[in-house]
């Protein structure tokens, strides 16, 4: 078996936001940056499958030299090969970079490597766009099942499990195929020393594909309304009980008697 794992850099959510000055990017002097959640599990979901079917797994992400940081972290927990699409840092639309992936995918099949699944993060934490996954099974030629939450490999066969709105919905399909996966799929392991020491040492193959024109063009980055916050101080000196009790009955937490 054969696994290909797609991740993206993305900044830490728990960091603070900036835009550059011509809000074109985002300031990343003060930034860490990560993958999302539905990545991890999609990684540790290879891992273990690996490790019970046997077969090589591969991790692949597009973006700069300083995203090998993110595959590292991949080839830590048990990843066995890293690919980097190399770009100049420039954002890449939907449709450049699952063109990307796929010129990768296909080159791979060219030198013999077929992959059994193919698999990515429901959507990115940054544009959370829902759409690379689903054009790559497209071009590919691949059925696609997004938004996984279980998932189960017998022989050439998958059965999925997805969660709706209405409930839990399945599917079995023949491999290859392709998969978008959201976190609660696994619980994640983290990353040992010897994995860590292990990841540093192995080589990491850069390509570098080719920029198309044709989709979605980016005008400018916006932060969203941030959520005001009133303080009112009570009481001077330590004497604050009458007039806490008054904001409880402003609020309806206490009734007047």
């Amino acid at each position: 078996m054969n696994i290909l794992v797609c991740i993206k850099r993305v900044p830490a959510t728990a960091g603070h936001i900036a835009l550059t000055p011509d809000a074109q990017d985002i300031d990343t002097k003060y930034l860490g940056f990560t993958i999302s959640p539905h990545e991890e599990c999609a990684v540790e979901e290879a891992v273990r499958l690996i490790e019970k079917h046997g077969g090589s797994s591969t991790v692949l992400t597009l973006g700069p030299e300083v995203a090998i940081d993110q595959l590292r972290d991949a080839m830590a927990l048990g990843i066995d090969r890293a690919v980097l699409l190399q770009t100049d840092g420039r954002e890449w639309d939907p449709v450049a970079t699952a063109d990307g992936i796929v010129e990768s995918v296909q080159a791979d099949r060219a030198a013999g490597l077929d992959y059994d699944l193919i698999m990515f993060g429901n959507e990115s934490a940054d544009s959370a766009g829902y759409q690379i996954g689903v054009r790559v099974a497209e071009v590919l030629d691949l059925p696609c099942v997004t938004g996984i939450k279980a998932l189960e490999v017998d022989g050439a066969a998958a059965r999925v499990r997805r969660q709706t709105e209405s409930g839990w919905e399945r599917a079995e399909l023949s491999l290859p195929a392709v998969f978008t996966v959201k976190e609660g799929l696994n619980l994640p392991r983290y990353p040992s020393l010897p994995g860590r020491l292990k990841a540093k040492k192995k080589d990491i193959e850069r390509r570098k594909p080719e920029w198309r024109d044709g989709g979605l063009e980016k005008v400018r980055l916006k932060l969203p309304v941030q959520a005001s916050h009133n303080v009112e101080m009570l009481g001077k000196d330590g004497d604050v009980g009458v007039e806490l009790v008054e904001l409880f009955q402003r609020l309806q937490l206490l009734e007047r008697r």
